[in-house]
């Protein structure tokens, strides 16, 4: 049997990826940077720290799960035509990390996140996971890839080293007010009901900076399935605590969610669906919500709103 021909693509890159063709190699400034992207997040940010300088091609669009995400014959000449390509990195592009791991042009944003600060239980996670990937959700730490994309556009573009210096700068700015901003919000949630159960454990990092204790049907990755029990292990938790909103998220499909709001009722209790989460994808393009900042304002309103019982904040 012929294998598929991206697959048979994809494994001629991973053999290219040990000769040259895949270096880093500077430009001369004469042109924008050609960067490549994987998630439309990281999209925004190259875009936030390369500015004019940079033109930048996301993989991902909104709506898609980078745990499962398989690389199109398109994307394969994405990543041949760029001259650097930024990823999530900690194996959240799971099908896609080998070929990174060997390309030299290629730079995983959470690199530079110091290791200590990430969520890395005993035992670790299921599969290849070694720490949690979703650490866009704690502001404080997002700010840290700022400084990867800077260095990994310094290097490609020297002429342009001093213009992404003082765009790094600017945005870990705005980004530092954005924290302060959601710690404030949460904190109008009674401590009660501080609590936010999703479809997939994508907001630990959430939870530990802002306060909130958080559940999610199934694991870091989407990979694994949802059992009857969890369901109803679930729903029992709810139930008893009296949490008034479940959330249903962009990149994952709502099924399970709506089994744990019917589980509940079943009990006599009452939940409500409170909104839908960007988790693993921001949203549509040229919207609030299509850049990072925008993506988290949205999911901190709609948290808010929600566990106060519609308040609007």
């Amino acid at each position: 049997m012929r294998l598929p021909f991206v697959l048979l693509t994809l494994a001629t890159l991973l053999s290219a990826c040990q000769t040259q063709e895949f270096a880093l190699r500077p430009i001369d400034g004469s042109r924008p940077v050609r960067a490549v992207a994987t998630t439309n997040f990281v999209s925004d940010l190259v875009q936030q720290i390369g500015g004019e300088r940079a033109q930048v091609t996301g993989l991902m669009g909104p709506g898609v799960d980078p745990h499962l995400y398989k690389a199109s014959a398109g994307d394969v000449r994405k990543l041949t035509q760029a001259d650097i390509v930024f990823y999530g990195g900690l194996f959240l592009e799971g099908k896609l990390v080998e070929l990174f791991e060997k390309m030299p042009k290629a730079i995983a944003v959470t690199d530079t996140i110091p290791r200590e600060l990430l969520i890395a239980p005993k035992g670790g996670f299921e599969g290849t996971y070694t720490y949690d990937p979703h650490v866009w959700f704690d502001v404080s730490l997002w700010a840290y890839t700022a400084e990867a994309v800077r260095d990994g556009l310094s290097r490609v573009d020297p002429a342009g080293a001093g213009y992404y210096a003082k765009r790094t700068q600017q945005y870990q700015a705005r980004l530092r007010e954005l924290d302060a901003w959601v710690k404030r919000e949460i904190e109008r949630i009674p401590p009660q009901q501080r609590v936010m159960v999703t479809a997939h454990d994508a907001f630990s990092y959430f939870g530990r900076r802002y306060g909130l204790e958080v559940r999610g049907l199934q694991g870091v990755s989407t990979v694994a399935e949802t059992g009857t029990r969890d369901v109803q292990d679930l729903a029992a938790f709810l139930a008893e605590r009296g949490i008034r909103a479940i959330f249903v998220e962009s990149s994952v499909p709502r099924r399970s969610v709506e089994a744990v709001v019917a589980a509940v009722r079943s009990r006599g209790k009452e939940l409500h669906i409170g909104g839908e989460l960007f988790s693993d994808a921001a949203g549509d393009p040229g919207t609030p919500e299509g850049t990072y900042i925008g993506m988290v304002e949205h999911n901190v309103r709609t948290i808010v709103s929600a566990l106060l019982g519609g308040e609007h904040p």
